[in-house]
């Protein structure tokens, strides 16, 4: 057997490998019924079982019965070697693998307890992530069978004091985690799974089994596998058949992929982003040279042209040799059926790649796959599909994060953590959230609530929920009474059933299994089963009883605010599947789904940058130096695996390559493999469909089929006795600016809703301050009481640490200031704060309120204005747009504001509480009169604004004047409402 020559086949990319393999299989072993079911074929992976499972049923039609489909890629082998590979001697069963999430807390545990001299420890989820990077490490040092011991005495002279750090804390961990592990009575999987091999290829090697082996599709060069490989490869009837090996590339060009071997000095560097490294990997630690390769024979039905297979060997030429570009001579052979497209964004891109699925439905038996590894425009095209009632299966599956019932635990675990408006409504209005049940009242209580918290100053927690709630339902004046009494029982019923939930997560830390319970509670309480129900729920019951039963494992107690990032961690790690149900001949696939399969249309979409290749993710553990002194694979390898999943698709006999401008809103630069793609075959045609191009059709799809017409300028105006008798000062300052805004406001009572935010807003900030202002003058606006209404800012539960860190250190000396401008002055009396007055004037109700009203020495009066930003200026007031303080005066002159004696106005000031630094933190004190002005004085700008009211009221309440839309540029509440974008900066003929 040792000079027996081994058998190994490549099956080159022009080929559908999948397709191929089981047309060849069927050409040699089906003889008689039973041929084919005596045999095994090792595979990589469950997916490429499913791939060559299919394959066999479409190449071999009714009745064939298919050899054994071993898979031996996974970590965890025991079901495949029980069915299998039953011919191996299983008399001493090796200890079990432990679970992946038991081994992580564990990691996570010895993160916490262990740490390095004169470095600071990690805790909470900064460790759970961590061990996940620490497990990765963990188990590629037993994939490539690297001791521990390697990561003692490096020479780390050339490194950055960090990546000392690092490895001392490796060092440290790796030491203790075998006596963790052994107190398990498990092993790690990695560790496993090559003992596993390895007893199999001893126990071929010993007595090969008498029916035939094909090892298929393998390309990992893990060194427990090509042991494997090697032996299949030495059986009289075994043999390895390799996926797209280049056989074709020269010597020279295969050579200068780099070593392979060890390398002390590391000194050559070998090209691991080139899509045949890993497969030299693979031959030179099988002992096995490239010449000893024959070809695959048999064909499929979705082979692309024999000329492909140089054509994808060019491409991806390493640098040195891409001279021979220019004497490649006439590509047009081999890049027939290769199609590009180019869109404006990645929007259009998934709908130009649902169309051409779509058009592929058309033609009767004709099948059409995606591979992309982005999945984000996965979901787009699946949901583009949707809008035509067609049901895609995405085969690469979603984040359970993102699935409903992953989205409902995070948004559980996020509020139970740091309580905050926005997480609330999104919890309570999930669309599981007493699915069972009728919805309406449920969901009538939750948009009554969110009316509620979108009030400003809301104090944080539950309790400030409950507070605001029980003081509208109190004050029978406040807006929002009759919902917070219609809304108090059912907010009640809500805290009683919460509160019990939520408390483990209210305290200091606490064991994990408490908060993981509570969260289990509280989701059972919300859906009853809905959360646990379908693929996505049934995972995730799963992940919880995993990490129930991991109890005891990993740290012994959490903080509840670290408890979302794990569970975030788990759920973004997990990807969910949906069952088999969508179109038979449209299919989604990542890349390793792809791997061995082909259809008719293959779509490689997603070509940019970041995206296909992925971005290389850093090590945390070990920097790239550090990796390949130690022999462990640069992470950059991935790359050269993408490199290969894209050549191998390549290889299809029609081809649409497809990428976009733009991604995300941002510039995306096109991926490595477009631009070689472009460099070497030229300018691709675009796919059209019915003589359209498709870039074209995608980007029309959603517009109307008729030339749009843009709306004009809206111009309403309605009947003089439906216009109003009644307006506020500010409506006046509205009206002028900006009549349509006056119009939607006033007469169509719309008003936009207040942002719901888990922080304070300008909004609510300008508010707080008015309000302060208030109480001080009621409390007889002396220093001691200004102190006081200070303190009480200070303890305001509805400031963050953010308004507590930033914007209190900055208006407090405006604030100061303020005080002092009245305390000091001489003769000057603060009457009235929030002073409420109406007046009739000319068949008109005017209304306004003054934020204070002061007395002068002589009986003036001046009316004061608090601006937290800046204060109008005295040209908007001349020019009749800033009314507001001139009207106000009107009402107070003619004794309209409540208790305040009518009296001539002697002064109208804005006091502007925006920090001048240059004044040491203080505001300004400002007019829209005076020697520089137009306005020489407070009476003149009072009789002014009544002008400017008169006016107003002539045209728009008692007239018929339209209420076009105002000439602003910036932007306002109702630009939406008036289809501002349609015909703003069009001129006069678009109105």
């Amino acid at each position: 057997m040792a000079t027996r020559r081994p058998t190994l086949f490549s099956i080159p990319v022009q080929r559908a490998f999948a397709d191929a393999l089981a047309a060849g299989l069927i050409d040699r072993y089906a003889d008689g019924v039973l041929g084919l079911a005596e045999g095994i074929v090792l595979l990589p992976s469950n997916r490429a079982r499913s791939a060559v499972q299919a394959a066999f049923v479409c190449a071999g039609g009714a009745g064939l019965l298919m050899p054994r489909l071993a898979v031996i890629g996974d970590a965890d082998l025991d079901e495949n070697v029980a069915l299998a590979l039953d011919a191996v001697d299983m008399d001493a069963p090796l200890p079990p693998a432990i679970e992946p999430l038991r081994r992580r807390l564990l990691l996570a545990e010895l993160i916490e307890r262990y740490t390095p001299a004169g470095e600071p420890p990690v805790t909470g989820a900064a460790a759970f992530q961590l061990a996940g990077g620490l497990a990765r490490v963990i188990d590629q040092l037993h994939y490539e069978e690297i001791p521990a011991a390697a990561l003692v005495d490096l020479d780390l002279g050339a490194f950055a004091d960090h990546w000392r750090a690092s490895l001392a804390r490796l060092r440290l961990l790796v030491d203790h985690w075998p006596d963790v592990l052994a107190a398990t009575g498990h092993i790690d999987r990695a560790a496993r799974r090559n003992a596993l091999l390895d007893r199999v290829a001893a126990a071929w090697r010993t007595a090969p089994p008498a029916r035939f082996v094909v090892a298929a599709g393998i390309t990992t060069a893990a060194p427990a596998i090509t042991r494997l490989l090697r032996t299949v490869a030495d059986m009289e009837r075994g043999m390895v058949v390799l996926p797209g090996l280049d056989t074709a590339m020269a010597t020279a060009e295969w050579e200068a992929l780099g070593p392979t071997g060890p390398d002390p000095d590391r000194s050559a560097r070998p090209l691991e982003t080139h899509p045949q490294y890993h497969l030299k990997l693979l031959l030179d630690r099988m002992g096995i040279a490239r010449e000893e390769v024959a070809e695959w024979e048999a064909r499929s039905p979705f082979d692309g042209p024999e000329a492909r297979s140089r054509f994808v060997s060019l491409l991806f030429a390493p640098a040195d040799y891409t001279a021979r570009w220019q004497a490649a001579g006439d590509l047009e052979a081999a890049t027939a059926g290769i199609a590009g497209a180019t869109f404006a964004d990645d929007a259009q891109e998934a709908q130009g790649i649902a169309l051409l699925m779509r058009h592929a439905v058309e033609t009767p038996g004709r099948t059409a796959a995606l591979v992309t590894p982005d999945r984000a425009l996965a979901e787009r095209i699946a949901a583009a599909l949707a809008r035509w009632g067609i049901a895609v299966d995405d085969s690469a599956g979603q984040p359970l994060a993102r699935t409903p019932p992953g989205a409902l635990a995070m948004l559980l675990a996020e509020l139970a953590a740091d309580f905050n408006p926005v997480a609330l409504i999104a919890l309570l209005a999930h669309p599981l959230v007493r699915r069972g049940e009728p919805r309406t009242a449920w969901l009538d209580a939750v948009r009554q609530l969110d009316l509620l918290l979108r009030e400003p100053g809301l104090a944080p927690g539950w309790a400030g929920v409950s507070a605001r709630i029980a003081a509208l339902a109190a004050d029978r004046d406040a807006r929002g009474h009759a919902l917070a009494v219609e809304l108090a029982p059912w907010w009640h019923e809500l805290g009683e059933a919460f509160a019990p939930l939520l408390a483990p997560f209210a305290g200091p830390p606490v064991a994990p299994d408490r908060l993981l319970a509570a969260l289990r509670q509280g989701l059972e309480w919300l859906t009853g089963e809905a959360a646990w129900t379908g693929p996505a729920g049934r995972m995730l019951a799963e992940l919880f009883d995993r990490w129930t039963l991991a109890r005891g494992a990993g740290p012994a107690r959490v903080a509840p605010a670290d408890f979302p990032a794990m569970l975030g961690q788990l759920l973004g790690e997990a990807s969910v599947r949906p069952p088999y149900g969508g179109h038979p001949r449209l299919f989604i696939w990542g890349l390793l789904e792809a791997r061995l399969q082909r259809a008719d249309l293959m779509i490689l979409g997603g070509l940019d940058e970041g995206r296909w290749p992925a971005a290389t993710q850093p090590d945390p553990w070990l920097a790239p130096g550090i990796r390949r002194l130690i022999g462990l694979p640069a992470t950059e390898r991935q790359q050269g695996m993408a490199a290969h999943d894209f050549a191998g698709a390549l290889g299809a006999g029609e081809i649409v390559v497809t990428r976009a401008l733009r991604s995300g809103g941002d510039p995306a630069v096109a991926s490595r493999f477009w631009l070689r793609l472009a460099a070497l075959a030229g300018d691709l045609p675009q796919p059209a469909l019915d003589g359209v191009p498709l870039t074209d059709l995608a980007a029309r799809i959603d517009l109307p089929a008729d030339d749009i017409e843009p709306a004009g300028k809206p111009c309403p105006a309605p009947p003089a006795d439906r216009r109003p008798r009644r307006i506020s000062v500010t409506a006046v300052d509205r009206l002028a600016r900006d009549p349509f805004a006056y119009y939607a406001n006033q007469i169509l009572g719309l008003s936009p809703l207040a942002p719901l935010s888990a922080a304070p807003d300008p909004r609510w900030r300008g508010t707080r301050v008015h309000a302060l202002f208030e109480r001080w003058v009621r409390a007889g606006a002396n220093a001691a009481a200004f102190e006081a209404e200070l303190a009480a800012l200070r303890d305001d539960p509805a400031l963050d640490a953010i308004a507590r860190a930033f914007w209190l250190p900055r208006i407090e000396p405006a604030l100061r200031w303020a005080a002092r401008q009245l305390i000091e002055a001489e003769g000057r009396t603060a009457l009235r704060a929030e002073a409420w007055g109406e007046i009739a004037l000319d068949g008109i109700t005017l209304t306004g309120k003054a934020d204070r009203v002061d007395r002068l020495r002589d009986g003036r009066l001046a009316i004061v204005d608090y601006k937290t930003g800046g204060a109008p200026n005295a040209k908007a007031a001349f020019d009749k747009l800033d009314n507001q303080l001139g009207l106000l005066g009107l009402i107070a002159r003619r004794g309209g504001l409540e208790g305040v004696e009518a009296a001539e106005i002697a002064a109208l000031e804005y006091w502007s509480l925006r920090p001048d630094r240059k004044a040491g933190g203080a505001g300004k004190i400002s007019s829209t009169y005076g020697p520089r002005s137009d306005l020489k004085s407070a009476a003149e700008a009072v009789d002014h604004a009544a002008d400017a009211l008169a006016g107003l009221a002539a045209r728009y309440l008692f007239g018929d004047a339209p209420f076009a839309p105002g000439d602003s540029a910036t932007y306002g509440d109702y630009d939406q409402l008036m289809r501002r974008d349609e015909w703003f900066g069009r001129g006069e003929e678009g109105a």
